[in-house]
């Protein structure tokens, strides 16, 4: 899997699901653009038809976050 900061290629994938040469789009908890980024795939899922139970997933998965952030903080999104 490919990573757009260098600093992440550490992340690995043992079940080998994602390519080699995939891209891969990561945010974490601690930007915080991760809500905002969540509500817009969420929109987006809906009107693409994904799965309503993916989509359930993934808000329950934003309240998680949220409470992360609540507690810990977040910021602004760097190298």
């Amino acid at each position: 899997m490919k990573h757009a900061r260098e600093d992440y290629n550490r992340i690995q994938d043992p079940a080998n699901k994602i390519g080699k040469d995939e891209p891969v789009f990561l945010v974490r908890a601690n930007d915080k653009l991760m809500i905002p980024t969540m509500n817009a795939w969420i929109a987006f899922a809906m009107k693409n038809g994904v799965d309503e139970k993916m989509v359930r997933l993934v808000r329950e998965f934003k309240e998680e976050v949220y409470e992360w952030q609540k507690t810990k903080g977040c910021k602004t999104p760097d190298l």
